[in-house]
């Protein structure tokens, strides 16, 4: 089998999330798309199988299937654009239904998913406590205007924004506390926040439920940060950027358009880079 790498939300020919993606006749088995996944090592692969008018889509972490990702989805996107040509590609979910568009620009690749929609809650002071503790942070160093909530867009992610760069810099956990936390709370990553501007947010993602330390881009958080900046009247004016991988070497650039129509789904938008392909 050929599995594709795509390295998606890529800041022109450098950075990027990289993610599998095999095109395949019919799924292999469950066991053998996570095995296949842990091999890949990346931290997502996405498994696509004709469905229809559209894709049957699955994805695998190297120690877990997640119900929706964001950059695996881009990467796929960008796979089948350069396989069928630009147009939208209607996906099948386990949970729900969404759709992804890819872009053809002479050599160059890109993708603009549509999330499935959004929701969030506030963390409750006994999450927040937790949480600041595994990543040695202090109640001080939150930023007061985006308080800690649970968001969704098909995928549960804790936010928690930090009142400074530097902070957000210095990140770091234990990664077995990490995944022990998350899976506790069914989440798939904790998403930490630097507001630079309205509209402009540095992001680090900790992926420890996947058995990644961090993510260098997320859309799927992107996706539920997005819904949240909504549900609390943020001043995105319908759209937000986000950089994403910085301090992990790995820079990353992801574009968010916003409806005002409350739940509904985020169109998130990204460069994809093809790495190379590998037959496994």
């Amino acid at each position: 089998m050929k599995i594709i790498e795509v390295a998606a939300f890529s800041d022109g020919d450098v950075g990027g999330n990289p993610a599998g993606v095999y095109i395949t006749d019919q799924h292999p088995a469950e066991k053998e798309m996570q095995a296949i996944a842990a091999k890949i090592g990346h931290s997502e692969t996405a498994f696509a199988e004709p469905d229809h008018d559209g894709w049957r889509v699955r994805y695998f972490s190297p120690e877990s299937e997640v119900p929706f990702c964001g950059h695996a989805t881009i990467a796929l996107g960008a796979t089948l654009a350069e396989q069928n040509g630009a147009g939208v590609f209607n996906l099948q979910l386990n949970e729900t239904a969404i759709s992804v568009e890819g872009f053809v620009h002479e050599n160059t690749f890109s993708a603009a998913l549509q999330s499935p929609g959004t929701q969030s809650t506030s963390a409750t002071p006994a999450v927040i406590a937790e949480a600041l503790d595994l990543f040695n942070y202090q109640p001080s160093d939150l930023d007061p205007n985006i308080k800690p909530a649970m968001a969704d867009a098909g995928a549960g992610h804790l936010i928690i924004a930090l009142n400074s760069r530097s902070l957000l810099r210095a990140m770091n956990y234990d990664l077995e506390a990490g995944r022990t936390f998350m899976n506790k709370l069914k989440l798939v990553t904790v998403m930490f926040v630097y507001a630079e501007t309205a509209r402009l947010f540095h992001v680090r993602n900790a992926f420890a439920s996947g058995g990644v330390f961090e993510d260098p881009a997320t859309g799927a958080a992107a996706a539920a940060f997005s819904g949240y900046l909504r549900d609390i009247q943020w001043a995105h004016q319908g759209r937000i950027d986000i950089v994403q991988g910085e301090d992990m070497g790995s820079r990353s650039l992801i574009q968010a358009d916003i409806s005002h129509e409350a739940g509904s789904s985020i169109r998130v938008t990204g460069s994809a880079r093809f790495m190379q392909a590998s037959n496994e």
